[in-house]
């Protein structure tokens, strides 16, 4: 099991299975949420320990494909759990180690001056092609 909370501790979630893959975007949008750094995980694999209740949602707009969500008590950036059969979760709200790492850099065009990225993990100017 891998778990997951918030800061404050109102929410707990656990991972059955280790994350398919993790990433890191750079662009204004996701360094604004928190959430820059996610893993994707399958939602068969993903259960809410408790505070589900206190989770906020920020609807996406065009041309984002992924919400937001949030502890509506401390903040904490949580993704984007339960949308879809696949789906974003913030590597910083992670309290184990997912067993992944960062595969690759997406809108580094978009990284900010005084970021230097430090790992190999491939680059993309803007959101990488699907494979």
């Amino acid at each position: 099991m891998i778990r997951g909370s918030c800061y404050c501790g109102a929410v707990v979630f656990e991972l059955a299975a280790q994350p398919s893959m993790k990433a890191t975007c750079h662009c204004s949008r996701c360094r604004k949420a928190g959430s820059s750094t996610f893993v994707f995980v399958k939602a068969a694999d993903f259960r809410w320990i408790q505070g589900e209740d206190n989770v906020q949602r920020f609807a996406p707009t065009p041309p984002f494909t992924f919400g937001r969500a949030f502890c509506k008590t401390c903040g904490t950036a949580l993704g984007e759990p339960g949308a879809g059969d696949t789906f974003p979760i913030s590597a910083h709200a992670l309290d184990d180690d997912p067993g992944v790492r960062n595969r690759f850099h997406e809108f580094v065009a978009d990284k900010p001056a005084w970021y230097d990225i430090a790992d190999d993990a491939k680059q993309f100017a803007g959101h990488p092609q699907k494979s």
